[in-house]
Order: structure tokens, then sequence, then C-alpha cells
């Protein structure tokens, strides 16, 4: 063997070398969501097997819904992200924006609850939830209050001081408070002259602090600030699993649907890869382990809870569910920028 076929040889050899590793490279999948508990759950009991699994390593772009969906939309012609989690009203945008491309047919996705898939298949839900009440036990207790029953309870005077309420514009859990008081008002999503009319004098008299969000609540119940405030029965689970002193309340008038959903976006650098990890997230498997690492309720009914506990959860969940009242997101939308606007000048001046 010559000197230039041994030559010949090797560079053919590091070449293929090159190709083997470049073909072996582990991709990374960009994935938008909440911090917090959904970012721990997916992070340490759902994504590791689908990342075993094709040699993929997912990274969490952690935020809330409005957060990603700024993120989404300003990298529109060129995505950072390849799916994204969001609320169900904020996602319903997100696929008027054209941000979302349609979800393949899967096994998966036949399987999950019919109300779970949401225009057109754009999106599906992996998160079942809604907003109601949640209270401060201990407070309730030693105070001899009933538990609450009615959304109009945030209005009863012996609470002055003591409502924790979320912004109506910068959070869903305050927009759903306030459009349930709303329509008890006679108000609907087309006419919210009676909730803006009447709620500084009502709810709003009693409201001690508006939070952006629900991270101060865990803080202020256990300083005994928060007595009553809106919260989904998982947040309240979650918060009980730490020790903190929370229960959920049904109200009378009906809870609202939250729903978190994922999306594959639209352009994406991973387009099929993608897919194959949303449909992933809609299987059984996945959905029972973050129901068991996070009080992730199941959209899809064939994943299983592992404890009698956790099966008696899922069912007073369910109970809840045929009472929970499903709002309109297309109006909402629509009007959404002169409702906030509307609420920081008048509610939270």
């Amino acid at each position: 063997m010559t000197n230039r076929t041994i030559l010949l040889a090797g560079a053919a050899a590091l070449a293929l070398g090159y190709a083997t590793a470049v073909s072996a490279e582990t991709k990374t999948l960009y994935v938008g969501m909440n911090g917090g508990n959904f970012e721990r759950t997916y992070t340490q009991a759902v994504f590791p097997d689908f990342e075993k699994a094709n040699d993929v390593k997912i990274v969490v772009v952690p935020g809330t819904s409005s957060d990603i969906l700024a993120k989404a939309t300003a990298a529109k012609d060129k995505p950072q992200m390849h799916v994204m989690f969001l609320d169900d009203g904020v996602m319903v945008r997100a696929v008027g924006a054209g941000l979302c491309e349609k979800l393949k047919p899967s096994p998966e996705l036949d399987e999950i609850l019919p109300n779970a898939r949401l225009k057109g298949d754009m999106a599906a839900g992996v998160d079942l939830g809604m907003t109601g009440l949640a209270y401060n036990k201990k407070l309730f207790d030693e105070n001899g209050w009933a538990a609450p029953t009615s959304w109009m309870d945030l209005a009863d005077p012996k609470f002055q001081g003591k409502v924790v309420f979320q912004s109506a514009a910068a959070s869903s859990f305050g927009l759903h408070a306030f459009l349930m008081f709303n329509r008890i008002q006679g108000g609907s999503e087309d006419n919210v002259e009676p909730g803006f009319e009447k709620f500084r004098d009502t709810i709003g008299k009693n409201v001690i602090e508006f939070i952006p969000n629900s991270s101060k609540i865990s803080e202020m119940v256990q300083t005994g600030e928060a007595a009553i405030f809106p919260l989904t029965p998982t947040s309240v689970a979650t918060l009980k699993d730490k020790g903190i002193p929370v229960e959920y309340a049904q109200p009378k008038e009906g809870s609202v649907v939250l729903m978190v959903a994922e999306c594959v976006i639209a352009g994406n650098s991973e387009p099929e890869l993608a897919q194959k990890l949303a449909a992933y997230l809609l299987s059984a498997e996945a959905q029972s382990n973050a129901l068991a690492a996070g009080n992730i309720v199941p959209s899809n009914p064939k994943a299983k809870a592992r404890t009698p506990e956790a099966e008696k959860k899922l069912e007073t969940f369910h109970g809840y569910m045929k009472t929970a009242v499903t709002l309109d997101w297309d109006v909402i939308n629509a009007k959404r920028p002169e409702w906030n606007s509307r609420w920081n000048k008048t509610i939270e001046q």
C-alpha cells in the first residue's frame, strides 16, 4: 500500500467518522411552558422517557402563557421553540395568529376527550383544570367560618382586607373570577358593563392586593393575610402537598374551565420530532406520569391514577367538571385589550 493510498484511506475514515458523529448528534427540542410545578413535573417525570427513546434533549423555556406567546410571536419568522403549552384562551389567540401547525393524526390524539381538541386539531389539551375558589383552612377554622359556596363570597364583608385577587389583565384566574362575577350581575362575555360597574364596591372593597400571578399566595396564606382567592383544584393540591393549609371550594354558579393546551409551532426546525413529542404528551403513559408527579389532570381518559388517594382526587375533579362553565374565548380575545386597559385604569389604579 502506497503512502498516498494510506493517506486517502485515513481521510476517508476520518470523513466517515465525522459523518457518523454528526448523524448521531443529539438534537434539542425547546418547549415553552409555565415554570414551577409544570416545568418540574415534565422535566423530572415526563420528558426523560421520550428523550431516551428518541436520543433528544428537551429544554424548557419557562414563562407565563403571555410570556411564551410573546416569545413565539417575536420569533414567528424563525421559531426558537418547537412546542408550546398555553392556557386555552391564550392558545386560541396563538392559533388565530398562525403560530401553530395542525397536529398530525395519531392514536394518542384520538384517545383524548373530544372537548380537549381545539380549533380543528391545531392544538390539544394536556391538562384539564378549572378556576374556582380556594380558602385558608387554618384562618377559616380559627374564625369559625363555613367554607365558601359562591363567587359572591369574595364580596362578603367579613373578608374585608382578606381577599387576594389575581389581576384580570394579567391572569386567567383573575379574568375567570371577574367574568363569573359579571355573569352573576347580569352580564356576559359580550357585555361586561355590570361587572365593571359593580366590582369596586363589592369584591374590590375586600381586596388586600391584586397580584399578577399566584406565586405569592402560599406566602400570604402562611402569614394569615389571605383568606379567600380564585385558584384551581390542581394548584390547591400542590400547595397542600407542601403543607400549606388551603382547601378548594366549588362555587354553586360553577367553576370556569381552564385547560392547558399544547401546539406544535409552525415552521419550527424539527417538525417531525416536534409532532412526535406532541403525540407522546397526549399518551396515557405520559399523562399518568404527569398526574403522579405533579397533579396534572389528564385529558386522556386512559391515563390512570396510581394510588387510591389519587384516584379519589380524580373522581372529585370529574364531579366538579359537571358544573364547570366554558367561556367564549373568541369574544374575550377580541375585547381583551380594551378590558385590560379599563381594568388597569378603574380597578387597580
